[in-house]
């Protein structure tokens, strides 16, 4: 094995996962032999983008191709994640990000951060935490807040410091791309317009339970056990992924002075905040307008564009933006085709007939960590959530248990599983791709994250909404 390329081991390991799922583990009555086969490959390609014998861009592209060819869709169906408003939204995104770098707004932002909250790493990680938790009141997209305006001030922060990616990502980059990304999970399950399915579970529900969840009921419930992990959290990753910046007594100053450098705003600098703002007015205002998230943020990158604060040079050099582009589009893609096989919605039920002999707690505790940890098979909070949730409240209210607590807890855990992977939810790529973390830092950051949310939640969470009457 040792004289073996990783490529051919790799993907022979994975050749081995397909073949062992489609052909030699029974496939279910309900599920067609092309919808089984697509998740033989499905789950070989998240296989191969925790091992990368390639590139996470190469293999995503090949699962694509072999789709049209054993998993029952036609070419132009395997392609359509490439039209997915999400995957534009997020290419957008990196574009009004490297124009936020290239007139050296996001150095200005992010000395503003640092001049008042860059005593300490940490402190900088809750700032920027927090300052999503607030966008995430009036913002109902993570990928658009998150990616579009919490991203750049993060990267501006990091490259402050000489933090970037390779041998120097260690001193504050890479603790500040995992700390505040798991922030963002958290923000995105405490308000009703924390994530772009929030209102979906939120109908869903109010169906099952007869409880109303509008924003105020949601935020109610959200705010207790959501400000102790966003508390607790960012401090754990700090311990567990210790940056070797951590105490900066002098940041301060130095921002002052740079600041003071810098001089007043540019011309290109305050087209950029008008850019800015008026995408951020388009994303907080979607419930008037109706328009798409994507299209506030692809209209600011076409004025950026005209107004010449971003060119066409800079579109076509931004090699990390265009790799997301095809490998998240086509994972998200892949993911909502297996959610039309029947495959996760089968799961679920016969994860639920199996637990039939228990009392509706441990029957609830045990559902929801499958449920959670599920996730890992998912590139979208919203796929995950229409494949699962129905089955598995419906199982569990069966059993007697209370449906407000039922109802809420799955539609909240559902933001929260987004931090097991670097492919969890919109902003997950963006932050990834930066190329701060490794792979298996992510995960293992993700998932040790993951256990601390589940204990707050069913804890404090529980308690919090049994005083509430939830339950």
């Amino acid at each position: 094995m040792k004289h073996i390329p990783k490529r051919v081991w790799g993907l022979g390991l994975l050749v081995v996962i397909y073949l062992t799922i489609a052909y030699f583990i029974p496939r279910p009555a309900a599920i067609e032999a092309s919808g089984w086969r697509l998740f033989a490959l499905f789950s070989a390609t998240v296989a191969g983008l925790i091992f990368q014998p390639i590139s996470g861009g190469a293999l995503v592209l090949i699962a694509i191709v072999l789709s049209s060819l054993v998993g029952g869709l036609t070419i132009k169906q395997a392609l359509d994640g490439y039209s997915d408003p999400t995957n534009w939204l997020v290419l957008a995104a990196f574009l009004i990000s490297r124009s936020l770098l290239n007139t050296g707004l996001a150095r200005r932002i992010a000395l503003f951060f640092v001049r008042l909250f860059g005593k300490t790493s940490l402190g900088v990680s809750y700032a920027l935490c927090f300052s999503d938790m607030v966008l995430a009141t009036i913002i109902p997209s993570n990928g658009a807040r998150s990616g579009g305006v919490i991203l750049p001030i993060v990267r501006g922060v990091a490259e402050l410091y000489g933090s970037k990616p390779g041998l120097s990502a260690p001193l504050i980059g890479a603790f500040l791309m995992t700390s505040v990304y798991q922030g963002i999970c958290i923000s995105s399950a405490m308000f009703l317009t924390g994530q772009a399915s929030n209102p979906l579970a939120a109908q869903m529900a109010t169906k099952i339970s007869g409880i109303e969840f509008d924003w105020f009921g949601w935020f109610r419930a959200g705010v207790v056990p959501g400000l102790i992990s966003i508390l607790l959290v960012p401090w754990l990753v700090s311990k567990i992924y210790k940056p070797k910046i951590s105490r900066t007594p002098e940041a301060a100053e130095f921002a002052r002075k740079e600041l003071v450098q810098m001089g007043r705003l540019s011309q290109s600098e305050w087209i950029l905040c008008a850019v800015f703002f008026g995408v951020c007015a388009g994303w907080s205002t979607t419930s008037i307008h109706k328009l798409d998230v994507a299209v506030p943020a692809l209209l600011g990158t076409v004025a950026l564009l005209v107004t010449g604060v971003l060119s066409w040079e800079d579109v076509r050099k931004e090699d990390a933006a265009w790799d997301m582009f095809i490998w998240y589009g086509g994972l998200i893609n892949l993911a909502k085709a297996l959610n039309g096989t029947g495959v996760p919605t089968a799961f679920a039920k016969a994860v639920g007939a199996s637990l039939l002999g228990f009392d509706w707690y441990p029957l609830l505790v045990i559902s929801l960590l499958v449920y959670f940890f599920a996730h890992y098979a998912f590139a979208s909070i919203t796929a995950h959530m229409l494949a699962m949730f129905p089955a598995f409240v419906a199982v569990i209210v069966a059993q007697g248990a209370p449906a407000g607590l039922a109802a809420f807890s799955f539609a909240i855990f559902t933001s929260l599983s987004a931090g097991l992977t670097n492919y969890g939810t919109t902003p997950a790529p963006m932050f990834f791709a930066q190329g701060y973390v490794e792979m298996k830092d992510w995960w293992r950051v993700g998932f040790l994250c993951a256990i601390t949310n589940l204990f707050i939640w069913m804890t404090f969470g529980f308690a919090w909404w049994k005083w509430l009457g939830l339950w």
